[in-house]
């Protein structure tokens, strides 16, 4: 049996959101854009799910826009308002420490004689927003910045980077995938123009998210097809998907308040029993401003690919950071960013709890990990004396 402490790259997927999915595999399997009965039917899943979504938000439904998932959110977001704006407004400015789907679709637009700001982080992980001033100028066209770090669970000061936005009247996107279901989450609090999320991160299917997009903002669509969604997002629409993130969403309202004590108080025994029994250890992020499933650690003197590996033997799941990074042979650029050495980068391991974690897994964790840090120092300390 394994142990899954892998919850900010993908989650479980509820029982409950299997069960409302299913009927929409098989009896409303229709195309939701069909006028006859059995596609009007896929057609009330749909916007049940919207409905759904929308109130969690705090938003109208017509203003929520089913895509993909996150990176296809964050790419029309950011792609979608910079190529609508580009006439009266050339610049972006994005965060050093964005998901690569936000990054990547900036430097995508830097190729294309987009003017990019990327802005720098304390040592804390989060947003310096005196730099950010100094960056937002009258022909800035959008400024992007994630609410929760994917990596480290530092929560950003989205409110007040929307103000300096707003200040210079661009537009602001919010990347809500890592706190969209763990925290509140409103567009109109946050200053959010555009806001993104994704079903996956929330304990729902994999293949369906949405995009907010506030009344009277220009967006150009990154495809081009049918009428669904709109215009913005042409395509027939992932019903059995969709109606698992709205099943998801509910879920997820309902039962956070209880859930992120029960996770909180299982990071919080993880992380001392950590630092009790394993020295050698620095904790990556600002403590005060996490996210309560995250815990990013850097084990000194070791590399984080080794560890995970060695956890995995024990059929434990972790991350060395970013899923969509793996693979990569370069160290974290969230916790480079940061200002810490690459050597103490690769030793980082992130750990994220989550709905269907365990006090029993915990513990498993904590008897297991102090045995195989102790077993690789001790390799790498002989490996060194040769």
């Amino acid at each position: 049996m394994s142990i899954y402490l892998d919850y900010n790259s993908t989650t479980p997927l509820d029982p409950r959101v299997l069960e409302a999915m299913k009927p929409y595999f098989g009896e409303h399997f229709a195309n939701a854009s069909s006028f006859h009965q059995k596609g009007q039917a896929a057609r009330h899943g749909v916007e049940q799910a919207r409905e759904i979504i929308a109130d969690s938000l705090g938003v109208e439904p017509g203003d929520l826009f089913f895509t993909s998932g996150g990176t296809e959110s964050d790419n029309l977001a950011v792609r979608g308002v910079v190529m609508a704006r580009l006439i009266e407004r050339k610049h972006l400015a994005v965060s050093v420490i964005e998901h690569q789907a936000v990054l990547h679709t900036a430097q995508h637009l830097e190729k294309r004689r987009c003017p990019v700001s990327y802005i720098p982080v304390t040592a804390d992980g989060v947003i310096d927003l005196n730099a950010l001033e100094k960056a937002v100028t009258d022909q800035t066209a959008l400024v992007s910045l994630m609410h929760v770090n994917n990596e480290t669970g530092v929560i950003q000061p989205v409110a007040e980077a929307a103000k300096i936005a707003h200040a210079k009247g661009a537009f602001f996107h919010v990347d809500a995938v890592q706190s969209f279901g763990k925290m509140p989450v409103e567009p109109e609090k946050l200053g959010a123009d555009l806001l993104s999320i994704s079903a996956h991160k929330i304990c729902g299917p994999k293949g369906a998210g949405a995009l907010y997009i506030r009344k009277g903002v220009k967006i150009e669509s990154l495809l081009h097809g049918g009428h669904q969604e709109k215009n913005i997002r042409p395509g027939t629409e992932n019903v059995p998907a969709i109606v698992g993130f709205g099943k998801a969403t509910e879920l997820a309202a309902s039962e956070r308040p209880q859930e992120s004590k029960s996770v909180e108080t299982l990071r919080g025994r993880l992380e001392q029993g950590l630092q009790k029994n394993i020295p050698g250890i620095q904790l990556n992020g600002d403590p005060k401003r996490r996210i309560y499933n995250t815990l990013n650690v850097s084990f000194e003197g070791l590399d984080g690919e080794t560890l995970l590996m060695n956890l995995d033997l024990k059929h434990i799941c972790v991350s060395t950071g970013s899923a969509c990074t793996a693979g990569s042979v370069e160290p974290s650029h969230v916790l480079l960013a940061m200002g810490l050495s690459e050597k103490r980068a690769r030793s980082a391991i992130r750990f994220s709890l989550g709905r269907f974690t365990t006090e029993k897994e915990v513990e498993t964790v904590l008897s297991v990990l102090p045995e195989i840090v102790e077993r690789l120092r001790k390799a790498s300390t002989e490996r060194a004396r040769k």
